[in-house]
């Protein structure tokens, strides 16, 4: 199968070009060249701009490309694009998409107001009404919105689409660090984790990179995922304490996570801003179902691997994030409360 990927030079890229070529599949990159990452030597690079596909007609005719897939499209004149180019020139079109394009994201995001969303989300769960999420907040995301790309990936009749929602994903390659926080303070053999009751308790559905990295292959060269729309997304999904003790059981760590009841810690180590009893939280039943789709790394495998990765990829200036001193005010008000109310309370340890 010939496969052209659209972006897919940073983080999820990568391994989806390497699984593809690995199972036979012939690759090309079309990218900017801003990134040159580590693609295998049998794949092949087109460079140039979304946004002038048409220079590069000739060449996308004559590669014939059976499926496209477009990692990065992130706003409808991108999706726009990607379906204008390769309309009659691609047999089937694949879109990664995100699972903020759920009302319950609106919820928690608190661009919504209403009644919170039940969870596990399915793909027919609903969508949110606003657009541009993050409008106005100077982030460079204005124009931004998976719904409206979904809609134009989906909008072709003679391009058919398949549309996958990806979770949080974690792992090597991932440029913002997810871990990052957690694990410089576990590597610095902090005695505890400070984290309010709120977001101790907040589920959000995450994903190792090599497991979307499968399921986008999947979905890439199984033809029943035509017409379909699938979240992807780990089957279990850990509270934020659940996950920080896990990160900190692959890590070695002696420490604890110490739960604060709401808003009794200090603003720098409150929780962002966000509703977090709206849980976000994606059934990814579909793709298994219909497709087969299993992860083939384990969670504490692909913790141990990202761990690794973080200690060896750690950002400069790290240490400008964390305030040590105010923790351990925080932390040792939090006891001596936790004492004088309950001399045995189960809360700390």
């Amino acid at each position: 199968m010939r496969v052209m990927i659209i972006g897919g030079t940073r983080f999820i890229g990568p391994p989806v070009a390497r699984q593809l070529t690995e199972a036979g599949h012939d690759v090309t990159v079309f990218h900017r060249g801003q990134t040159e990452s580590e693609l295998p030597r049998r794949v092949a690079h087109i460079h140039g701009d979304r946004l002038q596909f048409a220079e590069h007609h000739d060449e996308f005719k004559q590669l014939q490309p059976d499926v496209v897939l477009d990692m990065a499209a992130f706003t409808q004149q991108d999706a726009l694009a990607t379906v204008t180019a390769f309309r009659g020139v691609a047999r089937r079109l694949v879109v990664i998409s995100s699972q903020d394009v759920y009302r319950a994201y609106g919820r928690f995001h608190e661009s919504e107001p209403g009644v919170l969303e039940r969870v596990p989300l399915t793909e027919t769960a609903p969508l949110r009404e606003k657009l541009y999420p993050y409008l106005g907040e100077g982030r460079g995301l204005d124009s931004y919105d998976k719904i409206l790309v979904e809609r134009a990936a989906l909008g072709s009749t003679i391009l058919p689409a398949t549309i996958l929602r990806l979770p949080m994903v974690y792992g090597e390659g991932d440029y913002q660090h997810r871990l990052l926080l957690e694990l410089k303070r576990i590597d610095d053999r902090r005695p505890a984790i400070l984290i309010e009751q709120r977001m101790a308790a907040w589920r959000w559905t995450r994903a190792y990179v090599e497991n979307v990295a499968a399921a986008i292959a999947l979905a890439v060269t199984d033809e029943r995922a035509t017409n379909r729309i699938y979240n992807v997304g780990d089957t279990e999904a850990l509270t934020y304490a659940e996950w920080v003790r896990l990160v900190g059981h692959e890590a070695r760590w002696g420490g604890s996570v110490v739960v604060a009841p709401d808003n009794t810690l200090p603003p720098k180590l409150s929780p962002l801003k966000g509703n977090y009893n709206q849980h976000l939280v994606a059934d990814s039943t579909l793709i298994r179902v219909e497709l087969g789709y299993q992860e083939p790394v384990p969670r504490m495998e692909a913790l141990r691997r990202t761990i690794a990765w973080e200690r060896e990829h750690r950002p400069e200036n790290v240490d400008r994030l964390l305030d040590y001193a105010t923790e351990d005010v925080a932390l040792a008000e939090l006891r001596a409360r936790a004492a004088a109310d309950a001399p045995r309370s189960p809360l700390l340890p």
